[in-house]
């Protein structure tokens, strides 16, 4: 087993093998010389801390220590990896370190290592653009890095012959740009827009709509380990921290004198204040994450079936429904209505307990009162002024 570790084997034993070679760096002057067999090797001046499992592996890393320009993709930010025409990894630069959630990259294949992150087209054509040169050994593409402990990373994805002008190259250059943060951005952008127009009819502050998602934060945070919530990953929570704020987006299409009014609503007031479940989650439609439109459409439902739009019960109401449902009523609670004054927290959590198994989603309520604290102090922290 060989041990490449930044810039150096550390005096690790290697299998003998007369075909291993020394090789020592200085700038751009670099000097061979065979290692008889038994002996230890001292230094071997590689490239990245990973280890490699055979002498090709081993062979191939030096060879790519060659490439033109190899200490700009040593220092590049962007992770950037090599692989062979076998498509085995046999360089990992130290930014794949950052992004990708691997113990180990140099000796896998890319295949088996990141196939799961790409279409099953997209990887016909990278095995086709190595095997077969097709594009003139070059692609490009995306990928999703997906793990449950960590949000997904979306990035752009180029793959391009390591040697230059060479009618059949023998290692493969591929980098990855991480785009996540400009897409989440862009994306998020228009609907930020869309419910600050709700703001405007509603007379709720823009500090409940912070509190409720941070609420719902806290509690995906508190389900994250445990048994049963396998769903509730980094997505989910990084998801619910943003989404739970559009609960409410289809006020907007609610008739101010009803949204508004003082007092009591009546009958048909009521029903008409109900369809904003049902316009939310049509404008929402069009969000690529349902749990948007979940959201929206059931966060007035309740667990033993009298909630609406739907009635439904139990399971049936999505996770996140669930959860911003406890949320936006805790806020409510705490904040001051025209038909009530704000409550303190005891009062509040005291209350929220008697909807246990009949509003709320017991287990969730359970998880809410040993979390209560945290919502406090949330509370406290993003008080109106």
């Amino acid at each position: 087993m060989y041990y490449l570790s930044g810039g150096s084997f550390d005096k690790k034993f290697i299998k003998p093998d007369s075909r291993i070679k020394k090789l020592g760096f200085m700038q751009d002057i670099q000097k061979t010389e065979e290692i008889p067999d038994n002996e230890k090797l001292e230094t071997l001046d590689v490239l990245d801390a990973a280890e490699v499992e055979d002498i090709e592996t081993a062979d191939a890393a030096i060879r790519v220590s060659h490439t033109p320009s190899m200490e700009l993709f040593e220092n590049s930010i962007f992770p950037v990896l090599f692989i062979d025409q076998h498509l085995k990894i046999i360089y990992a630069n130290p930014g794949c370190k950052n992004m990708f959630p691997f113990s180990k990259l140099v000796g896998s294949y890319f295949v088996d290592t990141f196939g799961k992150f790409f279409e099953l087209e997209d990887i016909r054509k990278i095995r086709d653009t190595v095997i077969k040169g097709d594009n003139g050994f070059s692609w490009k593409g995306k990928a999703r890095i997906k793990s449950r402990e960590i949000v997904t990373v979306q990035t752009k994805v180029y793959l391009f012959a390591a040697e230059m002008n060479i009618k059949a190259p023998e290692n493969f250059v591929i980098m990855f740009d991480d785009v996540t943060e400009e897409n989440r951005l862009l994306l998020r952008s228009v609907f930020m827009s869309l419910l600050e127009a709700s703001k405007l009819k509603d007379n709720d502050t823009g500090q409940h709509i912070s509190r409720v998602n941070l609420y719902s934060r806290c509690l995906a945070e508190e389900l994250h380990h445990k048994p049963g919530y396998e769903r509730v990953d980094a997505d989910f929570i990084d998801n619910i921290g943003f989404l739970a704020s559009m609960h409410d987006v289809g006020k907007i299409g609610t008739p101010d004198d009803i949204l508004n009014k003082e007092g009591p609503l009546s009958d048909w007031e009521w029903s008409v204040m109900q369809e904003h479940t049902k316009n939310g989650a049509f404008i929402l439609s069009t969000y690529p994450n349902p749990m948007a439109k979940d959201i929206a459409l059931c966060h007035h439902e309740k667990w033993n079936g009298t909630g609406y739009p739907f009635q439904l019960e139990m399971d049936l109401i999505p996770l996140s429904a669930r959860i911003v449902a406890i949320a936006d009523v805790y806020d409510a609670l705490r904040m001051r209505r025209s038909y009530k004054p704000p409550f303190d927290h005891q009062t509040a959590v005291r209350q929220m307990m008697e909807g246990k198994g009949t509003h709320f989603d017991p287990t969730l309520l359970d998880v809410f009162y040993t979390s209560a604290p945290r919502f406090n102090a949330l509370f406290e922290k993003n008080k109106d002024t």
